[in-house]
């Protein structure tokens, strides 16, 4: 029996094997005592020990969480260990009865009053001194450390610093196959080499007709190939043209981020708050910034649920609200206006058309059709996209299933009952209405 010797088998199998460690190695990395020791070291107000910060919590978000802040001042001042600045007593009657202490003529109200622009705060009678005690005690809740984040689709460093770069496993795995491929053709080479050493004559292939040469000379398979391109063709290039000004899915990236998610699903906002104009004109309308500040004004910070594996963490959102202050020239600090204002170039999504007509208030009082009919689950949406297609066979087809609302309608009444009669059906559909003429639509 003959002996091969791969003497560059050595090399190969050797890389290999270290391709294989640097996969499966998981080191470790220390963490540096300083900075935490540095971390923990921030100096913050000290509780006295006196009631439930939990129970303060539930009683701060549902009174003072309007006006206040824990950490930076919004309509009123931030909270942050307000049990150390003023006296215990004097805090339960000032969040009581404010005007009664102002009134009664006492410094310290007098000089809040007047640094706050002379706003009354709201009184508290229902609240007792442990409630009160409860709340203070959680004010002196610890500043969150802040995180990094990039924005959505960010790098956040690798993600726990234990796992191995994806580009590390790919680049290994090109280099085992590339090794594989070298032994194949030294073990090809090798066994050719024995071959002719051991007088193995390789017979000589007849030369064979090319594929084109023989498809060529059949007349039959051309013509039939020839119609099924051209019909291929065709059809491909009919589908193509058809999806011309067809935008469906489409989600462009806003200045703002406006999470309708947020907005339409966890806060419930209904829709007609911000896009009042579709309930009495044709557009349905991009909202002036004014309708956002009605609630921002008190809200300068998210405290929603987040999704920190794209992107929106809690910066991410604070940071689109400070956005939103610095289009109207709004100054946290001040809560007041500067008078700076930044246009905003909203991106707009949903675009019809010039030659077809389409009235929201016609839709949405008259109809009463639901938004979400059209524009989708808006209130699943974290960035908002156009859910329909928005063609003419897609309106087509809605006015053929859609029913009309009949009741309550004295003034189409009797040619309600005409057409159900016509068309032998108790619902007429908006179809039977008139809703499939051309002039409906285009005129």
């Amino acid at each position: 029996m003959l002996k091969v010797k791969l003497r560059n088998l050595s090399s190969p199998l050797s890389l290999i094997l270290l391709a294989f460690t640097l996969i499966f190695s998981n080191p470790t990395i220390a963490q540096d005592a300083a900075d935490e020791a540095a971390t923990t070291a921030t100096e913050t107000p000290a509780a006295d020990g006196v009631g439930d910060a939990a129970a303060g919590e539930a009683l701060f978000k549902a009174n003072c969480a309007a006006c206040h802040k824990l950490y930076k001042r919004a309509t009123g001042p931030a909270l942050f260990g307000v049990g150390d600045k003023y006296d215990r007593d004097w805090l339960y009657r000032w969040i009581k009865n404010s005007q009664e202490l102002i009134q009664s003529g006492d410094a310290q109200a007098v000089a809040i009053f007047e640094e706050y622009n002379q706003s009354v705060m709201t009184a508290f009678p229902q609240l007792s001194n442990e409630d009160i005690d409860n709340i203070i005690a959680y004010t002196y809740t610890p500043k969150p450390e802040p995180t990094i984040a990039n924005g959505p689709g960010g790098d956040n460093g690798g993600g726990g610093g234990s796992g191995v770069s994806n580009n590390i496993i790919l680049g290994v795995l090109a280099l085992v196959f590339v090794m594989l491929v070298v032994m194949l053709f030294l073990v090809t080479k090798t066994l050719k080499r024995i071959a002719e050493a051991n007088g193995v004559v390789y017979p000589e292939k007849e030369p064979r007709t090319p594929l084109w040469k023989a498809f060529a000379q059949n007349q039959f398979l051309v013509l039939v190939t020839s119609i099924f391109l051209l019909l291929a063709a065709g059809y491909f290039g009919y589908g193509y043209l058809m999806q011309v000004g067809i935008d469906q899915g489409y989600a462009p990236v806003q200045p703002i981020h406006y999470s309708h998610k947020i907005h339409a699903g966890a806060n419930q906002i209904d829709c007609n708050y911000c896009h009042s104009s579709a309930r009495k004109s044709k557009h349905s309308g991009i909202p002036s910034l004014n309708v956002c500040m009605n609630c921002h004004k008190n809200i300068a910070e998210y405290n929603g649920e987040l999704d920190p594996e794209l992107g929106y963490t809690k910066e991410f959102y604070d940071g689109e609200i400070q956005k939103l202050y610095a289009a109207v020239g709004w100054d946290e600090a001040t809560q007041s206006y500067t008078g700076e204002e930044k246009p905003v170039k909203w991106v707009r999504i949903h675009n019809l058309p010039d030659f077809a007509y389409f009235n929201h208030s016609q839709h949405v009082t008259v109809a009463g059709i639901e938004c979400q009919k059209c524009h989708g689950p808006v209130e699943e949406m974290e960035i908002m996209r156009q859910h329909a297609p928005l063609t003419m066979g897609w309106c087509i087809n809605c006015h053929r299933e859609t029913n009309v609302n009949m009741a309550g309608n004295e003034y189409y009444e009797k040619i309600h009952e005409e057409l159900a009669k016509k068309y032998g059906v108790d619902q007429v559909t908006a179809a039977q209405m008139g809703g499939l003429e051309c002039g409906k639509c285009h005129y």
